[in-house]
């Protein structure tokens, strides 16, 4: 299967300018000019080259649709194999057609991912490059896309490989002194060992140092705005998303059920859940609201507790402020173009001062206190996706894990002066655990469960 030729629509299926069908394989040249016609044909074209024609059943020789071919010989392809793209017009029906008749020349319909799977076996891209791609499709915002951007090119996969290097260098070395124990220094041995895995270990902390606010960018902050009925939760909603996503209204217990509405703050992908107003309540329907507020403030990543600044604290809204004063809260003191009637002691009591914003959402002020305020409890105040390599992906961060460990294993034995051909075992493990991180060392099951995860055609 690997060896035989591709086709799937690579652009999303509806109503647009133009649908474009990717063919992939050894014969996908020769494939597609069975059905394509244009005044040169397209094995005597050049590679990178665009050719207008026709799409002409070979069976009836009727005329199906008007299509511009591209054709990318390989090696100089994504997949590194002889890849034809057919543009054609957008639209559910067109597109299907030519897919349908291009799998009668006895092309296959790719699997999900298929395409890039192809890239990694034949040596275009490693793993990580390859899981990048996913990130770079299901980026959120700016930064996150700069940050998958920065791993397809690669910038993970050189760290991982300097990391591999220096560890072949002290298992080289280890090998050259089992092979010639009388040439052994063993002061000079265990001081080279506990060198190189320190310098290697220190690396990979730096690594999962990012780990967290990787996991961020890629993922977003699981975030729950929550308060009693009429502070203004869906008002903030609505400002952050730019839209009318919640129904806002002077009638307490309007919202009655969770809306979640993904937005960028700061270049900083925030999941919003806009509850339904905690109070005590008759209202069966408002009592499952309530429920489900609850619910989702125990999942949260963030807090934004929104308290009524024209208005009393009220003995409910001190207990939540006590309550949530451990987690990653940030108290939003709104309506502050209102004459103040909150008593901010409490508040001030219970949390530090860049963990306080007031807001104005009827004046538009605030706001960017709130991003700062953000950035300052998962960022340190500073979020910098251009020079970072930040490590997002869960399967990078375990077996950075385990290599750390492994290296911790290997040092701790070093101290103990252990026999060096059994300290070479953590070390060589620790070898492999970051080469399944690029894919140089990693199970078929695992590769075909990561490339499940793309679209299909990409």
């Amino acid at each position: 299967m690997i060896n035989d030729t591709i086709a799937a629509i690579s652009t999303p299926l509806g109503e647009g300018g133009i649908s474009v069908i990717r063919v992939s394989g050894d014969e996908a040249v020769m494939r597609v000019e069975r059905v394509f016609r244009s005044k040169l044909p397209l094995s005597a074209a050049d590679t990178h080259t665009v050719h207008y024609g026709h799409i002409v059943d070979p069976a009836t020789s009727e005329r199906m649709e008007e299509v511009l071919v591209t054709l990318m010989r390989a090696p100089r392809s994504f997949t590194m194999e002889d890849v034809v793209e057919v543009s054609c017009h957008g639209g559910i029906v067109s597109v299907k057609k030519v897919l349908d008749l291009l799998l009668l020349q006895g092309i296959r319909l790719a699997e999900p991912g298929e395409f890039t799977k192809r890239a990694f076996l034949n040596g275009r891209i490693d793993l990580t490059q390859a899981e990048a791609v996913i990130d770079l499709i299901r980026a959120k915002s700016d930064k996150a896309f700069k940050v998958a951007l920065k791993q397809v090119e690669g910038s993970l996969s050189k760290r991982i490989k300097a990391l591999r290097h220096e560890l072949v260098e002290l298992m080289a070395h280890i090998e050259v002194n089992i092979d010639y124990p009388e040439h052994d220094v063993e002061e000079m041995t265990n001081a080279f060992i506990r060198d190189k895995c320190e310098r290697v270990m220190g690396d990979i902390r730096q690594l999962l140092h990012t780990a967290n606010q990787g996991k961020i960018l890629r993922e977003g902050i699981e975030t729950a705005i929550i308060g009693r009925p009429n502070v203004g939760k869906s008002s903030l909603l609505n400002e952050l998303a730019q839209t009318d996503r919640a129904i806002v209204t002077d009638i307490p217990g309007t919202t009655r059920d969770v809306i979640e509405e993904f937005v960028n703050v700061g270049g900083v992908p925030l999941k919003l859940l806009d509850t339904a107003g905690i109070r005590e309540t008759s209202d069966i329907v408002e009592q499952i609201g309530v429920e489900r507020s609850k619910t989702a403030l125990a999942e949260a990543d963030l807090i934004l507790l929104v308290l009524n600044s024209s208005e009393e604290l009220q003995e409910g809204e001190l207990h939540m402020l006590e309550e949530l004063a451990d987690r990653q809260t940030i108290v939003i003191l709104n309506k502050t173009d209102l004459p103040r009637q909150l008593d901010a002691s409490a508040v001030e009591r219970l949390y530090p001062q860049e963990r306080v914003v007031e807001l104005s959402l009827l004046e538009g002020r605030g706001v960017g206190e709130l991003e700062r305020a953000i950035s300052h409890i998962f960022f340190d105040g500073k979020l910098d996706a251009s020079d970072l390599t930040y490590v997002s992906n869960v399967r990078h961060i375990h077996l950075l894990k385990l290599a750390l460990r492994s290296l911790e294993d290997a040092l701790a034995a070093n101290e103990q002066y252990v026999p060096i051909d059994m300290i070479q075992i953590d070390i060589r493990a620790a070898w492999e655990q970051l080469g399944e991180i690029i894919g140089d060392s990693v199970g078929e099951s695992l590769i075909d469960q990561i490339f499940t995860q793309f679209c299909l055609g990409k």
